[in-house]
């Protein structure tokens, strides 16, 4: 069966993270909407994505494929439904398209309607990424554990719960990891080092450790190849990105390639209690995201300089450099240079100097492609910079 993932019409929405890579790219829980597709299906997942992707995020097409769309969140009912779909049939819930089964991408009106009646999932808005994560937490833990033995966690510790899995290769060191409150799991040669305070939900991804001291707390997803220290609480971290320092960030989403620098705190509530409103793309205005508690969101490449303080509901494009005294604004344009005082054009040729600067500390090859990606949402983001 051949499967594909389908950018659906939230994907505007779910900017900036999706300036750099399809819906189903996203992580939330342990692993990317993709990736539970995959597993779930037991089979390979292409993407169907805007054309500057394609490089990078190929569509296989085949005589006999599923589209599924890349909003979705897996489970087994829903797995079932889809699975079950013959040719020429969609499967639609309250007239959203969820998946379709066809040789070719055509217009679904054609094809014959089946109701789906279960409960639907699905990442609408950038801050139901954090929202969502603890339910995920959940279900990718069992998805990834079940009939599995965890490698053992070194004597010194202390772990409460029974629900804390490691990968092999993964070490902790004289920290505390509580599991009574949602499942702890810990990636491939990961590695928590002395004092941390962790509670779940809580997942480190391959190769990600987590500095001394550190306290987290649920339902926090740190992405591969990153580095947390300081308090974090209720936030995703796509991957390769540092917040390595003391300092505050809370009922957030970083993209992947941020840096955070030390003592860096994002504020999650208003002060007056208020729920909060978030910039949204598609919308092209402030919207209200029915959240008291909400924080930062931040794109792909972007960093921020020393005691940079967010304030609540802030969102940054992709590669921005905020620095300087003084509240930044609440939205601050992709290839952004600046903070508080004024913000300028971040030139493309830096930019991409850094983000190759910092993909080599990674051992990660910042090609043509990937350079070709971020110039293509220079371009298209030009008009937020003049505005």
């Amino acid at each position: 069966m051949n499967i594909i993932l389908f950018d659906d019409n939230r994907r505007d929405h779910l900017l900036p993270f999706t300036y750099t890579r399809p819906q189903a790219a996203l992580r939330i829980g342990i692993l990317s909407i993709a990736e539970k597709w995959e597993r779930r299906l037991q089979s390979p997942v292409s993407f169907r994505t805007q054309a500057y992707l394609t490089a990078k995020f190929p569509e296989v097409k085949a005589s006999d494929t599923i589209y599924i769309a890349g909003s979705l969140l897996p489970d087994e009912q829903l797995v079932r439904a889809i699975e079950n779909l013959k040719e020429g049939e969609k499967l639609l819930k309250d007239n959203v398209l969820l998946a379709f089964r066809n040789g070719a991408f055509q217009s679904e009106a054609n094809k014959f309607s089946v109701e789906y009646a279960g409960h639907v999932r699905r990442i609408c808005n950038t801050w139901d990424i954090f929202s969502l994560n603890a339910a995920e937490l959940e279900l990718d833990f069992e998805l990834l554990t079940a009939g599995r033995q965890s490698a053992d966690v070194a004597e010194g510790n202390t772990l409460l719960g029974s629900r804390i899995f490691a990968e092999q290769g993964a070490k902790v060191y004289c920290s505390v990891l509580n599991a009574t409150s949602g499942p702890i799991y810990l990636g491939a040669n990961t590695e928590i080092w002395e004092g941390s305070l962790i509670r779940g939900g809580f997942a480190l991804l391959d190769g990600a450790s987590v500095k001394m001291g550190a306290k987290i707390y649920g339902a926090t997803t740190v992405g591969p190849q990153s580095r947390v220290g300081g308090e974090i609480s209720n936030c995703v971290i796509q991957g390769y990105s540092n917040k390595g320092h003391d300092g505050f960030l809370g009922n957030s989403v970083l993209g992947e390639w941020c840096n955070l620098g030390a003592d860096t705190n994002n504020s999650n509530l208003k002060n007056n209690y208020a729920e909060v409103k978030l910039w949204d793309y598609a919308e092209q205005q402030m919207v209200n995201t029915g959240l008291q508690f909400c924080g930062l969101m931040m794109g792909d490449h972007s960093k921020c300089g020393i005691n940079t303080m967010f304030n609540t509901g802030t969102v940054v494009g992709v590669s921005a450099n905020i620095f300087g005294a003084g509240f930044p604004p609440n939205l601050i344009p992709s290839f952004s240079w600046g903070g508080a005082g004024s913000l300028t054009e971040y030139r493309f040729e830096q930019a991409a100097e850094t983000a190759k600067r910092m993909m080599d500390r990674r051992h990660v090859n910042f090609d043509a492609t990937e350079q070709a990606i971020l110039h293509e949402i220079f371009r298209q983001t030009s008009g937020e910079r003049s505005s």
